[in-house]
């Protein structure tokens, strides 16, 4: 599963999935190309994959917004061979008390987002004649519903549907699109959470009783971006510890 001279871009990588997904593809011989909106974040990082012996480079993307996707993209010296769609945000609100404003921030990066980087990479890679791998990271929210979360439920579920979409339109062109359902994954925004007793009883309800950790996903990124996964396309694979096949 080696990534050794690809050029990968993540989104997201200021933080958290994203940031760890940079650094696994780095140790695995990719060049990577870290985008987010917080350009200080990313130079630390890109210090810090170098440090380790990688190679990466820094580049400001807002997702959510056409331009700043199109221009990111284009400033890139040739279309990435490997593009993780990592950045995502997240509401935890019931329903009937969520705003149109909340509902379109969730929407509006973890869906909208995910195609106008697609889309934006895409066109570059056939404008090259190249073909290349486009991960999504979608959730075990976009196959079964949680309560309080319904802009990130129907976003993930989005990103699902809209990966197989763009997997049998772009096959054509030598692009595989895939997408990673994570499921309850420690990081640092949620450790303190699933620490209180609410969190350790969301954890008794995985089957293996544990949260995954980043690392977790190592092998299923890898498999996805790398030319082990070749005939792989449309996927989704979760990730998480049996939780979507659990009892009721």
């Amino acid at each position: 599963m080696s990534v050794s001279g690809k050029t990968a871009l993540v989104t997201g990588a200021s933080s958290g999935l994203g940031r760890h997904f940079s650094k696994l593809l780095a140790a695995n011989g990719a060049h990577v190309v870290v985008a987010a909106r917080r350009i200080a974040a990313l130079e630390e990082l890109c210090d810090e994959i170098a440090a380790s012996g990688g190679r990466a480079d820094a580049v400001e993307l807002d997702v959510a917004d056409a331009g700043s996707v199109t221009a990111a993209i284009e400033s890139l010296e040739q279309a990435p061979d490997i593009t993780i769609n990592n950045a995502g945000v997240s509401e935890a609100k019931p329903a009937l008390d969520t705003s149109e404003d909340e509902w379109d921030r969730v929407v509006d990066t973890n869906l909208k987002g995910v195609f106008l980087v697609a889309q934006a990479v895409a066109r570059r890679m056939s404008a090259q004649n190249k073909g290349g791998s486009i991960v999504n990271i979608a959730s075990i929210a976009g196959h079964h519903v949680a309560g309080n979360l319904a802009s990130y439920c129907a976003s993930k579920a989005g990103v699902v549907r809209l990966t197989e979409a763009l997997a049998l339109e772009w096959a054509r062109y030598g692009i595989r699109v895939n997408a990673l359902c994570p499921g309850y994954i420690e990081t640092d925004i949620n450790r303190d959470f699933f620490a209180t007793d609410a969190g350790q009883s969301l954890i008794k309800r995985i089957p293996q009783r544990r949260l995954g950790q980043p690392e977790d996903l190592d092998g299923a990124l890898l498999l996805f971006a790398s030319d082990a996964g070749r005939f792989i396309t449309g996927a989704s694979l979760a990730v998480d510890g049996g939780h979507l096949v659990s009892s009721l």
